[in-house]
């Protein structure tokens, strides 16, 4: 292989904030469909699915420039890498709209309704119960942005070994 292989970076972090993007104009949809408060499988596995496919579309676009050759590493990396600048703009848009700055209290009401489903779930919960279990996730309301990015590089990961060990092609040595 002739001249070095093209910088993961480049391609992570474009790839990255298309995936980003997409990311948001999907929660967005959801946002003006009023449907953003749903916690579906059906919304989840879409948000998978769009990381999935662009987390492809990167490692392909990486493989192609590398003169069709794809170390498994390359793509393990890139895949992580991707998944998270594109967490880092889920995060921001994530900031925005529990902090009241796309729709004012709108904390409120997802607690309100996650309240609602918890009561009609477990009917022998008392209030006492649900105001300890508020409690506790109020000191821990930090600990979900790391985690979130730590998912979503896991996810990239998983990612990045999926298409890795499809689209493996060494580079021959001479």
């Amino acid at each position: 292989m002739e001249g070095n292989p093209p910088k993961i970076r480049k391609y992570a972090i474009q790839w990255g904030i298309i995936s980003g993007v997409i990311g948001i104009v999907f929660s967005l949809m959801l946002f003006f469909q009023q449907m953003h408060y749903e916690q579906s499988t059906a919304t989840t596995v879409i948000g998978i699915s769009i990381l999935f496919a662009v987390i492809a579309f990167g490692i392909n676009n990486f493989k192609k420039d590398n003169e069709g050759f794809l170390k498994l590493n390359q793509a393990l990396k890139l895949g992580t890498a991707i998944a998270v600048v594109s967490g880092i703009i889920g995060l921001i848009y994530y900031f925005l709209l529990t902090n009241d700055i796309l729709e004012a209290g709108y904390m409120e009401k997802a607690m309100e309704l996650a309240k609602n489903k918890t009561f009609a779930e477990n009917p022998n919960m008392t209030q006492e119960q649900w105001d300890q279990g508020m409690e506790m996730q109020e000191n821990f309301k930090f600990l979900a942005y790391p985690f979130i990015l730590i998912f979503n590089a896991i996810l990239g990961l998983v990612a990045g070994l999926i298409f890795g060990l499809i689209m493996k092609k060494d580079s021959p040595t001479y």
